[in-house]
């Protein structure tokens, strides 16, 4: 937890106002049970209604004080919590942002929904209690202590037999539960893992009946994280009933033995009730001593959480912070005897990967499913680094480049089709910014989508929603198409990215960026022979290697594993008619 407090700096000045105002108000209501002493021993005694009135006009002004710096106190809690949470949380998605694919994949993006969301939450309502009841708390039993003794030392003992007491019990109860609550926020993990899936594959999900099954198994995972909660609420329920026990035992024994120093006149009526009194500000204290330690419990086990995701250092670090010099008669991209895996034990998705495409040239990257396409085409942007081997962009490895540079290169256009919430123009400018409306347009014509673009009344200001739900699969591919060319890339890939597109968009598309796009390099992925025949070159991945490199003619008479795919998709007239 004390890394994490580092992000109060900014608001030093509230964090040490809040505290210093809840010790003053704690100095007023020590003062409390002195005036009912005198109220008594004074006023009640000698019937002066005077001074009786004039003391309860100082206990009004002690109530008012109180209240005001309590106020105070909470108002920059309050702002200090806030304010840390919001830096927390900022630092958290940025340190998130920087991760490679391969630290997010470990990860898995519903637990770092849960620790940007609920932990995060936690430990802000943590330090808001530490900055009202941290110093409070400790304040009050000591102050009261102290006061207690300059009325009778003998029964001050009592106090001070019992604050370790319930010390013990405090910390005991702290030992059992904060494992207790770390094992809860897994099981939430888990709970918002199965929400996250339920909800993005609801379609598939309805289509196979599936509803009452993942009703049935979400329940379970909810009965099991309810479970959990109740074991660790009963054990925290136990701090109240039995700091109550101990302190009310006290009470009795302040009163019992304060009763016969009364009698004896060691001490006034007025001084044992401020004897009590002190007992139950303890009692109070102590109280809220253990909610403090309930919510320090739960903002451990978050902040452990959350320190384990700022522990992770990905393995994607840049290359240098100024711009590399390339050289333009280099080709355009290198892959060189490269070898990969997605993790260090497994065997590698890719294995001994070499060769070279020029300036301008298209290129076709064919293979069965899982035969590593698109792991192969993660490796130019630099989303993955090789186990060994060597990737170049330029005439230079993609490790010395700094990422920014590196994929300012390159449009990607994912196999999935994401699209944010905003408008068409928005959308269209995360690769350039700066982009202008004619640039837009002229990327949207070349991705076949200027024409349904151009039908909506707003035009670029259509609103899309979220992950494009208003619009079709095809309409989607060829926006994220668009978006990848909009600022004249140096390197196009995509990646299974017609999926969605009929034969004939489809030819368009590819005859589009032939021709309008003069000196941009092509990676073209696909399942169909359809899209890459007419490439310049097509690479033929099987189980990882290359099982051959030629244009679509060389490759139906020499590459096996080529003139299988064909033979699945085209007839023998077809695939020798486009030999040529």
């Amino acid at each position: 937890m004390l890394k994490l407090f580092r992000y109060l700096k900014n608001y030093k000045k509230e964090s040490i106002i809040g505290p210093v105002f809840k010790l003053i108000e704690a100095c007023f209501e020590l003062a409390v049970p002195l005036v009912m002493a005198n109220i008594i021993d004074v006023g009640i005694k000698n019937s002066d209604k005077g001074y009786i009135y004039k003391m309860g006009a100082v206990l009004v002004l002690l109530g008012a004080l109180g209240l005001a710096c309590a106020l105070t106190a909470q108002y920059f809690a309050a702002k200090a919590s806030l304010g840390f949470a919001t830096a927390l949380r900022r630092e958290l998605f940025h340190h998130i942002n920087t991760l490679s694919y391969a630290e997010i994949d470990s990860i898995g993006n519903h637990t770092l929904v849960t620790r940007m969301t609920a932990d995060v939450n936690t430990v802000q309502t943590g330090v808001n209690m530490l900055l009202r009841l941290f110093l409070r708390s400790p304040f009050i039993v000591i102050g009261s202590i102290i006061m207690a003794l300059t009325i009778s030392v003998k029964l001050t003992l009592i106090f001070i037999l019992m604050t370790p007491v319930l010390a013990y019990v405090i910390y005991k109860i702290m030992a059992v539960t904060t494992p207790k609550f770390k094992d809860i926020q897994k099981q939430l993990d888990k709970t918002n893992l199965m929400t996250s899936e339920t909800l993005t594959g609801a379609r598939v999900i309805r289509a196979f009946s599936r509803q009452e099954d993942e009703t049935s198994a979400f329940a379970e995972a909810a009965e099991d994280l309810r479970r959990r909660q109740i074991i660790a609420g009963r054990i925290s329920a136990l701090m109240n009933p039995m700091t109550y026990v101990i302190c009310n035992l006290a009470i009795i024994a302040v009163i019992w033995f304060g009763a016969k120093n009364v009698y004896a006149g060691s001490i006034s009526q007025g001084e044992l009730i401020a004897l009590v009194n002190y007992m139950n500000q303890i009692l109070l204290a102590l109280l809220a001593m253990t909610i403090l330690v309930t919510s320090i419990t739960r903002m451990q086990a978050s902040a452990v959480r959350i320190n384990d995701i700022f522990d992770i250092n990905t393995s994607i670090e840049d290359g240098s912070d100024k711009a590399v010099e390339t050289d333009s008669s280099a080709p355009c991209v290198e892959f060189r005897n490269c070898v990969f895996s997605y993790h260090a034990d497994d065997d590698p998705e890719l294995e001994g990967i070499s060769f070279k495409v020029q300036h301008g040239e298209t290129v076709g990257i064919i293979g069965g499913t899982g035969s590593g396409k698109s792991t192969l085409m993660n490796l130019i942007p630099r989303f993955y680094d090789t186990d060994s081997g060597e990737v170049l962009v330029d005439g230079v490895n993609v490790r010395e480049y700094p990422l920014r540079q590196l994929r300012g290169k390159i449009g990607i256009v994912p196999q999935r089709a994401v699209l944010f919430k905003g408008t068409v123009r928005d959308n269209m400018k995360w690769r350039d910014e700066n982009a202008d409306d004619e640039q837009i347009m002229k990327a949207l014509s070349i991705a076949q989508a200027k024409d349904f673009v151009m039908q909506k009344p707003e035009g670029l200001d259509y609103i899309i929603n979220q992950e494009g739900k208003n619009l079709s699969g095809g309409q989607r591919q060829r926006l994220t198409i668009a978006r990848a060319l909009t600022g004249s890339p140096e390197i196009l890939i995509l990646d299974d990215s017609a999926s969605a597109l009929d034969l004939a968009t489809d030819a368009a598309l590819r005859r589009a960026i032939a021709r309008e796009t003069e000196g941009l390099t092509v990676f073209i992925v696909s399942q169909r022979v359809s899209s890459i025949r007419r490439a310049d070159k097509i690479v033929v991945l099987d189980d990882g290697r290359i099982a051959g490199i030629g244009t679509h003619g060389e490759l139906v008479t020499s590459c096996e594993v080529y003139r299988e795919i064909c033979n699945s998709q085209l007839s023998e007239k077809e695939a020798k008619s486009n030999e040529k």
